[in-house]
């Protein structure tokens, strides 16, 4: 199993970050605007849309206020097993550390996953930052 890592050190306070990322079914306009440009919400899980076509439905797993982490998982044709973890940190002065790990299978599609995650993590420090 391929796991994936990322991480962004953030001009926002932990608290205004962990607000936005908590806010499940409203990804593309609080969280990834760009990045995510649909999302609507099925029960637990939201189903996204991305500006590259592709649509996931992702569903809510765990979302812990106490350690800032919220996880979800994705489960598709392409994909044999998703799941997906963020966790924000404070950093003190403002600043808060972004956490975003990925295990997927098959490990071919590990590339590509990363790849979005990159683009993600840039959508998301243009979101929060401002």
């Amino acid at each position: 199993m391929a796991s994936i890592h990322k991480e962004a050190l953030l001009d926002a306070s932990a608290d205004s970050v962990w607000d936005a990322i908590r806010d499940f079914g409203a990804v593309h306009t609080r969280l990834a605007r760009g990045f995510v440009t649909d999302c609507t919400m099925d029960d637990d899980a939201r189903i996204v849309t991305f500006a590259n076509g592709t649509t996931a439905r992702e569903l809510l797993v765990d979302c812990d206020d106490e350690r800032r982490r919220l996880v979800y998982a994705i489960v598709g044709e392409r994909i044999k097993q998703h799941s997906a973890s963020f966790q924000i940190t404070d950093e003190g002065a403002g600043r808060s550390r972004f956490i975003w790990t990925v295990d997927v299978l098959p490990n071919d599609i590990a590339p590509y996953i990363s790849a979005q995650m990159d683009l993600g993590m840039v959508a998301m420090k243009t979101t929060l930052e401002h």
